[in-house]
């Protein structure tokens, strides 16, 4: 049965990486919320996708600004509660203005007695120093730790450096191997120094994610195929498909027994798998429903 996993919450239909997102993602009823926390200035957590002050979601003077050279302070002024463009979600998105962006310690409390699954992508990338990576993922466990969060958590990564570190500090903590075209490429610096020409041409990052420790591969959908879900499974991997919006691929990807997707329409998501006969997972509202 595939997972339903809230991309940046409900990202469609209200703020990403936010905590009306999120809480929106557990009222429509998912078995996951994804979110992305990177670190700023001051080593703080937050809830960001991009690693610069993103012009779709904010406006001012920070906007283009690291958020690795701000401080939580500066952070602070920025609202997070907007889209613009509002494209492609033009019938579906709803601003939430005066939203802050929240740091890891709030989402733990928000959700954490939620009981869904918190799949937590580090943002890093290849240029940061492994200090700063192995400080991001340390600091994160500590979070996900102190709020009794960290045995349904599931640590994420673009940058694999993020799954070796995680590895070595929780290893009980399940890792998602996550891949694109632009990482799986001859000569990446995201792979915490695999080589994808040593593996098979189609399905080799399924094994290269096995050897860097994962316990599940989340590939981009356009690198989705029956061969790719059969290699994770006899390797003993799941596979988690991102990001997909469209009906008649949800229900492809179900029947091709895929374990989760992530999906920016987890409203939609439900009532495809509901039409096919899968369970729903429960809907939280200060409490399940």
């Amino acid at each position: 049965m595939p997972e339903i996993h809230g991309h940046r919450g409900a990202r469609a239909l209200q703020p990403e990486n936010t905590l009306p997102g999120l809480a929106h993602a557990l009222a429509i009823g998912v078995d996951a919320l994804e979110f992305d926390v990177t670190l700023t200035a001051d080593d703080g957590l937050i809830l960001a996708h991009d690693l610069t002050v993103d012009s779709t979601v904010f406006d001012g003077p920070l906007v283009g600004r690291a958020w690795r050279s701000l401080t939580l302070p500066e952070i602070a002024t920025l609202d997070a509660g907007g889209r613009h463009p509002v494209t492609p979600y033009e019938e579906t998105f709803v601003a939430v203005p005066g939203t802050s962006v929240p740091a890891l310690d709030q989402v733990c409390a928000l959700a954490g007695p939620s009981g869904v699954i918190m799949s937590v992508e580090l943002k890093t990338e290849p240029a940061w120093p492994d200090a700063d990576v192995h400080l991001l993922v340390s600091l994160t466990l500590d979070v996900l730790a102190a709020h009794g969060c960290a045995g349904r958590a599931r640590i994420l990564g673009f940058d694999w450096r993020v799954l070796r570190h995680s590895a070595e500090l929780a290893p009980d903590i399940p890792r998602v191997a996550l891949i694109e075209p632009f990482t799986w490429a001859d000569g990446s610096a995201w792979l915490a120094g695999l080589d994808p020409a040593s593996y098979h041409p189609t399905t080799g990052f399924v094994a290269a994610a096995r050897d860097v420790g994962a316990a599940f591969v989340s590939p981009w959908d356009g690198l989705t195929s029956p061969a790719v879900i059969a290699a994770a499974h006899e390797a003993g991997l799941g596979v988690i498909v991102w990001t997909v919006n469209d009906p008649e691929a949800m229900a492809a990807l179900a029947d091709l027994g895929v374990d989760g997707i992530v999906t920016d329409r987890p409203d939609l998501l439900r009532v495809v798998l509901g039409r096919n006969g899968f369970a729903l997972p429960a809907r939280y509202v200060n409490g399940p429903a």
